[in-house]
């Protein structure tokens, strides 16, 4: 099992005292797998994200990942695990104004040590930018700049893709193709996927769904 959930908890702390978001959740996701996580906004479907990703610590429970238990790595160690191991595919497409669409997708294998202009060309081609490689980032359409943020993070070869409404600014049609392309590119490597979503479309397209509700799996 590439990734396993036990138990995992998290509050946080507001004026009133603390508010639990996780309640004890438990799941798995095995490599090669595809999994919806749904839910009613304010239900922890970001914030369980964002543990597993090691932007955030948990405040009881385990997250075993490949075999490594992150909920016990310090802030370089959980950095080291998104520069190598987890690719996050944000909503907001975060990409780096100044650099084109070629230096965008680079940036993070280059930073893991991973850099494969083969592979940079072959996802380029893959997910249509071919043509757009040499543009910067604000003469892109919205689609095209998260085709650049999809293929930036598959380009490390992460063995977990975490994406947070990655369609959520897109028409109806674009996020279609945009989910046809994560999803075989995704399949093509082998990877994991577990993709937060309001859409019950996109969400019927993945192997399994799960729904949170009130901070626990239901």
């Amino acid at each position: 099992m590439l990734l396993e959930l036990r138990s995992l908890k998290k509050s946080f702390d507001t004026a009133d005292g603390p508010v639990p978001v996780l309640r004890g959740v438990d799941m798995e996701l095995a490599a090669g797998k595809t999994l919806a996580l749904t839910g009613e906004s304010g239900s922890g479907k970001s914030t369980l994200l964002h543990l597993v990703a090691g932007l955030d610590t948990a405040d009881g429970g385990t997250i075993r990942l490949n075999g490594q238990e992150v909920t016990e790595l310090d802030d370089a160690g959980r950095a080291n695990l998104r520069r190598g191991t987890v690719g996050v595919v944000f909503q907001q497409f975060n990409l780096i104004p100044s650099l084109s669409v070629a230096a965008n997708i680079a940036f993070q294998a280059r930073m893991a040590g991973r850099h494969d202009p083969e592979r940079d060309r072959a996802l380029a081609e893959a997910l249509g930018l071919t043509e757009q490689l040499g543009k910067y980032p604000e003469q892109l359409s919205g689609g095209q700049q998260q085709r650049v943020a999809i293929a930036r993070t598959l380009a490390v070869r992460p063995r977990l893709v975490l994406a947070d409404e990655p369609t959520g600014n897109l028409d109806e049609a674009t996020a279609g193709a945009v989910l046809d392309e994560l999803l075989r590119l995704v399949a093509n490597t082998g990877a994991a996927l577990m993709m937060v979503t309001h859409s019950t479309t996109l969400a019927a397209r993945m192997d399994r769904r799960l729904h949170l509700s009130q901070g626990r799996i239901s």
